[in-house]
């Protein structure tokens, strides 16, 4: 079978990447064929893909169901073998090899075309969500991985060149408002196994168990740093309701109330979270803050 790269993969890293992004996707059927090789796999039908990764559906030597992601080394992914060990399949999907030096990950196979996104009711798949997510935050975070007290503490330092870029007085009176939150908890960072990015997309239906993570970024610190990504996506559901910041808190006090976090403390690291994606924009030439980021921080101040 010869592997396609499809063609929304390859412009996705060319947006990020440019010409090295180009080059890595010209490359990946050559790195497919290497581990479809070195490790007995055989194709089971068409490749799937997100942003960043290719996801090979395969058949093992022994003959049982897996998937091969081929993905780029970064600061994100650079350790999600780590953390995909440290939960051993509880609540993830199972690590069945890794190449640390490529990046490269062989996986048992979920049903890709079926995540929690799929649910109607938004309320059902975060209860879901929140399950998931304290099982995965119940543990300690093994050695190697990026810490939440650095990475915090360099959003704080990069705050005041960020005010610099936002002309309207209310985005930096938000922003100063979200690193001030931050500030409180920065010295207690944490020491538990997150996810980072776990949103309804990246739970998907399992046989082993309903439903199970996938696409960890692990990171080092606080379970309430793990909250923002499903509060911010479904984001139509919640306007859907008439009253957003009604329907973030109660999405807020749901997960809180799950995993057992004090609220004052899980809102301070959730404003965190909104400072890290603003920061981004910023970065990235945005001039004013998203509108998702300015509603998230009004709704949680009561929480404060």
């Amino acid at each position: 079978m010869r592997i396609v790269v499809p063609e929304a993969l390859t412009a996705s890293h060319v947006k990020w990447d440019g010409e090295a992004g180009r080059a890595w996707s010209a490359g990946l059927p050559a790195l497919a064929e290497r581990y479809l090789e070195e490790w007995e796999l055989r194709p089971d039908g068409e490749p799937g893909h997100g942003v960043v990764s290719l996801v090979l559906p395969v058949i093992r030597a022994d003959g049982t169901q897996a998937a091969l992601k081929l993905q780029p080394v970064n600061d994100e992914n650079a350790t999600e073998a780590v953390g995909l060990r440290a939960w051993d399949g509880d609540g993830a999907v199972r690590l069945l090899a890794a190449d640390p030096a490529t990046g490269t990950l062989l996986l048992e196979r979920l049903h890709a075309e079926r995540s929690l996104s799929a649910l109607p009711d938004d309320l059902a798949a975060l209860e879901i969500l929140t399950a998931l997510l304290a099982r995965l935050t119940g543990r300690p975070a093994p050695s190697g991985l990026r810490r939440l007290a650095d990475i915090a503490q360099g959003m704080l330092d990069d705050v005041d060149q960020a005010l610099t870029a936002l002309p309207r007085e209310p985005d930096r009176r938000l922003l100063r408002h979200c690193a001030g939150a931050l500030a409180e908890v920065v010295a207690e960072p944490g020491d538990r196994l997150l996810h980072w990015d776990l949103h309804y997309d990246n739970v998907l239906a399992a046989d082993r168990e309903p439903w199970l993570a996938i696409d960890p970024k692990p990171l080092a610190g606080d379970p309430g740093f793990d909250l923002l990504p499903a509060l911010h996506n479904r984001w139509d559901d919640l306007v859907a309701t008439g009253d957003v910041g009604r329907a973030v808190l109660r999405r807020f006090d749901l997960m809180t109330a799950g995993l057992g976090l004090d609220p004052g403390r899980a809102a301070r690291w959730t404003l965190g979270r909104v400072l890290q994606n603003a920061l981004w924009d910023v970065k990235a030439g945005a001039d004013h803050l998203a509108e998702t980021h300015v509603a998230l921080a009004t709704a949680l101040r009561p929480r404060l």
